[in-house]
């Protein structure tokens, strides 16, 4: 890989040829990864998990919070009202998690809007979750995060969907194991400038994730993103966290990867 960034796979985007989701340890570690990230794998066995990422020598460093009960439309309950018992028992779930397989990051999922409560309501309950999270978090040297996403593409409704009210959230919040996750295909759709937010924003990332806009396909599919320029931007920034690859491989996935190499 000719790029000085650490470049993670996401395991529930890429390598899904392997339907059995430990499988993809092995499959991103023979592409040549050394990193990888998840969203939630609560629900999968924890030691077939360990067994996996162990014998393919790969990093796991990140994966997300619990989602809640997705069939009830949950994308996250650390906003939510009325869960905050259900999501400080998920969190010692992930924390679990998070031991075992050596995972240094947790993304704290925030949750759609509901209609039963404002938006202020939800931003107080946000709030003192992340507080309580990133604390015991840091108490197991895992990094928290916080990721806007955007509600016309992805998740309509999520709660948090503005890059610039999540930094005043990290702010409120005042712990230095808090930080943002940006996501460049979430931000170009609701902010754009990218270069400019780069920038403005590097003192609080702790995470990125990165996807083609709007199909979210590989880095150098046809789109609005010029990842060859961004790419530069961060190594002319010393940016040395991660970079998630969160998107949806046009075709097998070991195929869409060339792009690594330039």
């Amino acid at each position: 890989m000719a790029r000085k960034l650490k470049f993670a796979a996401n395991l529930h985007w890429l390598f899904k040829e392997h339907e059995h989701f430990a499988d993809r340890y092995a499959a991103a570690a023979k592409a040549g990864f050394l990193y990888v990230e998840s969203a939630d794998v609560s629900s999968l066995p924890l030691e077939e998990l360990v067994e996996a990422k162990t014998k393919s020598k790969i990093n796991h460093v990140l994966m997300n919070s619990m989602p809640g009960d997705v069939a009830k439309g949950e994308r996250g309950i650390s906003a939510v009202p009325g869960r905050q018992d259900v999501f400080r028992q998920s969190l010692d779930t992930s924390i679990k998690y998070c031991k075992a397989l050596g995972c240094s990051r947790l993304h704290i999922m925030a949750g759609v809007k509901t209609d039963a409560h404002s938006k202020q309501e939800m931003r107080e309950v946000y709030v003192d979750n992340l507080k309580y999270a990133s604390r015991k978090l840091g108490e197991h040297d895992i990094m928290a995060l916080i990721e806007p996403i955007n509600t016309r593409l992805s998740v309509p409704g999520y709660f948090l969907n503005n890059v610039d009210e999540a930094v005043k959230i990290l702010q409120e919040v005042d712990d230095p194991n808090l930080k943002l996750q940006m996501d460049f295909f979430h931000i170009q759709i609701m902010h754009g400038d990218l270069t400019a937010n780069i920038k403005k924003y590097l003192p609080y990332i702790g995470h990125m994730q990165i996807a083609q806009v709007p199909d979210r396909h590989e880095p150098d599919s046809a789109g609005e993103i010029n990842y060859s320029y961004v790419f530069d931007v961060l190594e002319r920034c010393n940016y040395d966290g991660f970079v998630g690859l969160e998107y949806s491989p046009a075709g097998a996935t070991e195929e869409g990867l060339s792009w690594l190499a330039t």
